[in-house]
């Protein structure tokens, strides 16, 4: 299919800038998903890829040739609307048939094309209908069977699943990564729910005010956030972020921050501010003794949620907001104190002044040189 290369893009509207300087390689065969917030500058990147949106600066390649002044038609690229966009005049197959029909394609192998599509897509017997007459998710399927029908190099998609409910956007997620899976073909998907970005997507581009945070596979995004941002996006609940002080000397760190206790990384000097990261699902109540690789935070219960599955526990550590994952059946009333209980490898540590991640920079090195915040660096 195709690989798409994004060189310095930037796009300005007056003195806004919706995307600064973004290099970012999305490679043949990929389920790419832009995700972020409104306003993050996701679908003004998708627009620039389209050829809907010039770009202020910076180049736009498609398998090696530059495009980035190519017009849109021209650009072998289809698009898939979050309004469908579907000509209510015509039939669903003559919907699926317009882009060939503009391209004078012989009618035996428009008709060909047609069948194909809808059978894959389940929807043959709607062919004869008009878009009024079909649901909302029956839509979704032809706007996107009319992109499958041109067979471009790759597929651009701005939340085409929006509209949904809850039960058919599940429903048509699965289909759509289905679909990837058996084309093997270039998917670049905006969205701002997460969801649909860890079960979709080969790899996740996190936006933030027209930037890239980070670039990874689900599980790296997940289980190594680059930034506090990423850390607090991606998850539901958030990621828990609290205030701490480090201590850095020796080839190790200390951590200490309110309500916290146990053995985290013994040091001594060079204390600077930072922020500690622990997922929900880490903590666990209990009475028990943490380990010698293990931590404690002693908390106050505010809320207990019942999720059905499981529940969800807003408790306080000192002033900071701490979220448990706790199992269905676990006693717990506002008021009461718990101990929280979390192994070291499951802490995130981030520089409060920046929001990156920190890691050591050269494991090379003997302890005795790793003695500063220098050996610790944004990753």
């Amino acid at each position: 299919m195709a690989t798409i290369q994004l060189s310095g893009i930037t796009r300005t509207f007056k003195t806004t800038t919706a995307v600064a300087d973004v290099d970012l390689t999305i490679e043949d065969g990929d389920f790419l998903v832009l995700l972020g917030p409104s306003g993050c500058g996701k679908t003004t990147l998708l627009r620039m890829i389209a050829g809907l949106i010039e770009p202020t600066q910076g180049t736009i390649a498609l398998d090696g040739a530059d495009i980035t002044r190519t017009p849109a038609k021209q650009r072998d690229l289809a698009m898939v609307f979050q309004s469908y966009a579907l000509y209510p005049h015509l039939s669903v197959r003559k919907n699926l048939a317009f882009p060939l029909t503009i391209k004078k394609l012989p009618k035996s192998e428009i008709a060909a094309r047609v069948e194909e599509v809808a059978r894959s897509l389940e929807i043959d017997h709607l062919l004869d209908r008009k878009p009024k007459e079909l649901s909302g998710g029956q839509r979704q399927r032809v706007a996107v069977g009319r992109a499958l029908v041109r067979e471009p190099k790759a597929f651009l998609m701005d939340e085409p699943l929006s509209n949904l409910d809850a039960k058919l956007r599940t429903q048509t997620r699965r289909e759509l990564t289905e679909l990837h899976r058996k084309l093997r073909a270039t998917f670049v998907y905006v969205t701002h729910d997460q969801i649909e970005a860890m079960t979709m997507a080969t790899k996740i581009v996190v936006l933030n005010a027209g930037s890239i945070e980070q670039v990874g596979t689900p599980e790296e995004v997940y289980d190594r956030p680059a930034s506090t941002f990423v850390a607090s996006f991606v998850g539901s609940p958030a990621t828990n972020l609290i205030n701490a002080r480090v201590f850095a000397q020796h080839g190790s760190i200390r951590v200490e921050a309110p309500g916290l206790s146990g053995d985290l990384w013994p040091g001594t000097t060079d204390p600077f501010d930072a922020t500690l990261g622990i997922r929900p699902e880490h903590l666990r109540i209990s009475d028990e003794s943490p380990g010698s690789r293990g931590v404690t935070l002693e908390a106050r219960v505010a809320l207990v949620e019942n999720l059905g599955s499981e529940l969800i526990v807003d408790t306080y550590v000192g002033d900071e907001r701490v979220q448990v994952r706790a199992e269905r059946g676990t006693s717990l009333s506002p008021g009461d104190r718990v101990a929280l209980h979390t192994d070291t490898e499951h802490l995130h540590l981030f520089d409060r002044a920046t929001g990156q991640r920190l890691e050591w920079v050269d494991d090379s090195k003997t302890p005795a040189e790793l003695d500063s915040r220098a050996n610790l660096a944004a990753v």
